[in-house]
């Protein structure tokens, strides 16, 4: 069985659907966190099938780059999104996103 686009692209929507469905029902900050890497995976799959398929022929790996450059982002975001979940639990003993309401008065 030979894979083809359509192969990656369920997976990645799949993924991505996943991943959108737990950052917007969890009530926990570190699973939120986590279904946003999910989420920037499922569009770097995306990413890495375009270009493999739809470019087969040219030697530049754009959707690659691009795929690297995703990853480089999101590991500085889940160093500042830690951070920030490390300073409100510091403050408020806890990681519910419902109780962090840092700025109300």
């Amino acid at each position: 069985m030979d894979l083809g686009i359509e192969h990656y692209l369920v997976l990645s929507a799949i993924l991505f659907s996943i991943g959108l469905y737990g950052a917007l029902s969890k009530r926990n900050a570190v699973v939120i966190l986590m279904c946003i890497e999910i989420m920037l995976n499922s569009v770097n799959i995306a990413m890495v099938a375009f270009s493999r398929y739809l470019v087969p022929d040219v030697v530049v790996m754009t959707g690659h780059v691009f795929a690297i450059f995703v990853i480089t982002v999101a590991a500085a975001e889940a160093a500042v999104g830690i951070a920030i979940i490390i300073a409100i639990y510091r403050t408020r003993h806890t990681i519910d996103v419902e109780q962090a309401d840092l700025m109300k008065w």
